[in-house]
């Protein structure tokens, strides 16, 4: 059986988890549904009920044509990129510390992201984020499938070889469909941040086998401390 202190891989997720975007998730949506000439009511209901989803695999669901769906997911980018560089971004209290110590306790950290490349760059960048962790990830660089599929978490497995087994590995996120992800994945330790979208309902539902209030603290949970 796998416990907290054998988790070699941890897998954590972007906006919401170990950053803060002050809403720009939904502000970027709205006005992506602008640029397009969509309700952005419609779409903003949409938005929130698939938080943590894959942004390309929202706007596939919202216009069901896929040519419609590329030119929204853009629209949405240049604006949340645009947001980004104005400064509307910042690490959550505590996160860039629980990675550093997760990296001093001998573990692999990987980011990861329902955005595209380009965005979770822009991100990295405005927190100067660009080298605090070995491998950065968004659906793209898992054949274009994020979450909830297990894809982003065994990418990381497969690519940074940290952990021999899957069950050595941690996934974290504050959304359901952060969960969701590993648990598909087989991931041993699969934790359900309050900092973000989802609650404790929501992630009990999807499978987590813990909830913390943020991600700050986990590496005392992988120490072994209660």
């Amino acid at each position: 059986m796998t416990t907290a202190r054998d988790i070699r891989l941890v897998v954590l997720d972007m906006a919401g988890t170990t950053v803060a975007d002050g809403g720009l998730v939904e502000q970027a949506f709205a006005a992506a549904a602008q640029r397009l000439d969509a309700d952005p009511e419609t779409m903003l209901d949409h938005v929130r009920a698939t938080m943590g989803e894959s942004k390309i695999s929202v706007f596939r669901h919202l216009f069901g044509e896929e040519t419609k769906a590329q030119d929204a997911n853009r629209a949405f980018e240049e604006a949340y990129a645009e947001l980004v560089d104005g400064g509307s971004v910042e690490a959550l209290p505590g996160a860039r510390e629980a990675i550093e110590e997760l990296t001093a306790q001998g573990r692999t950290v990987v980011l990861t992201t329902g955005f595209a490349r380009t965005t979770q760059d822009a991100i990295l960048a405005a927190l100067g984020w660009q080298d605090l962790v070995p491998l950065t990830l968004c659906p793209a660089d898992a054949g274009g499938r994020g979450r909830p599929y297990p894809d982003l978490v065994l990418t990381a497995f497969l690519r940074t070889a940290a952990a021999d087994d899957v069950r050595q590995v941690a996934v974290v996120g504050d959304t359901s469909y952060d969960v969701l992800t590993g648990v598909r994945a087989g991931a041993g330790l699969v934790a359900g941040v309050r900092t973000g979208a989802h609650g404790d309902e929501a992630f009990r539902a999807a499978g987590a086998t813990h909830v913390l209030d943020s991600v700050a603290a986990l590496p005392a949970l992988l120490m072994g401390a209660r």
